[in-house]
């Protein structure tokens, strides 16, 4: 006969082993309502573990079809941006556009036609010391009122560290609506602006305004004063060839691709809209400048 196995052999059962899940102290397990085939294709192949792995599978899927390349473009912007500061996309302090407190209207003026910015750090002392922003659509209300003080008009400053993720700062741009911030570096010395712009352009690429075309338009353009547009990427060997001169024989040419940066080279900083400089017969009128680079010249024979 087969004995009955007595009550001291056997393990007494545990509370959680007697106790309902939800008494237990531990959740009950979330429910998968992935499908048997989910499963099975998650299986054989898993998602992406990396950014470098999401962005070969965005580029699988625009060989696919599945998304555009504009798409794809601007969803790897969005995962790079992920690893960019404020310090990598700054305008550097050596090539802000600021404006002194203490300056003449007229100065404030020209400045602002001359740059075409619609906001500008306003200093007062040393470049550095950044008391606020104008706007130029604000310098209108001193013409109207010349006895209002300047320092009426000026906006808060906003600073940022160098260090300031773009997504956050992206962020902060929209919640309170500033479309501009001072950087600082580590030592807190200004180390240059950052614009919403700037931030964007990571995402969509460079936004364009009435000064770009379309690389297929071309980049020199003749005017109806007998003068010529001249886009300041466009290579010193094709302004040789459209105006017949000898830029690229110089010295000082070979080490430059561009003459937008043979001319700033030339000219010893960096070019302001208005400013002129003649090389090999031609006089070069700068007419727009974004991020430091010069976008338009206004290009004329000296002698005609």
């Amino acid at each position: 006969m087969l004995g009955v196995a007595h009550s001291s052999n056997l393990c007494p059962p545990s509370v959680s082993d007697t106790q309902p899940a939800r008494l237990s102290g531990s959740p009950p397990d979330k429910e998968d309502k992935r499908t048997f085939f989910q499963k099975l294709a998650e299986f054989i192949n898993p998602g992406p573990d990396s950014k470098a792995e999401l962005i070969e599978t965005l580029a699988e899927a625009e060989d696919n079809n599945i998304i555009g390349a504009e798409s794809r473009a601007m969803l790897e912007g969005v995962i790079r941006m992920a690893d960019l500061s404020a310090g990598d996309v700054m305008v550097a302090a050596t090539r802000m556009d600021v404006i002194d407190i203490n300056a003449p209207f007229d100065d404030l003026l020209h400045a602002v036609i001359d740059t075409a910015h619609s906001r500008f750090p306003v200093f007062e002392g040393e470049r550095e010391n950044i008391i606020g922003i104008l706007m130029a659509k604000d310098l209108l209300k001193l013409q109207r009122a010349p006895g209002l003080n300047i320092r009426a008009l000026l906006r808060p400053a906003v600073f940022v560290p160098e260090s300031k993720g773009l997504n956050d700062l992206l962020r902060e741009f929209r919640g309170n609506r500033n479309h501009l911030a001072v950087v600082i570096d580590e030592f807190g010395r200004v180390a240059g602006i950052i614009t919403i712009e700037d931030v964007l352009e990571q995402i969509v690429g460079e936004i364009e305004d009435e000064f770009d075309i379309a690389e297929d338009e071309g980049d020199i353009f003749a005017l109806a004063d007998r003068t010529y547009r001249v886009s300041g990427d466009t290579a010193i060997a094709r302004v040789d060839e459209a105006f017949g001169v000898t830029l690229a024989e110089s010295d000082a040419a070979e080490a430059f691709n561009t003459i937008g940066g043979l001319i700033a080279h030339e000219m010893g900083h960096v070019p302001k809209r208005g400013e002129q400089h003649t090389l090999a017969g031609l006089n070069f009128v700068v007419q727009h400048t974004k991020g430091g680079a010069v976008k338009w010249f206004k290009v004329s024979p000296t002698v005609r």
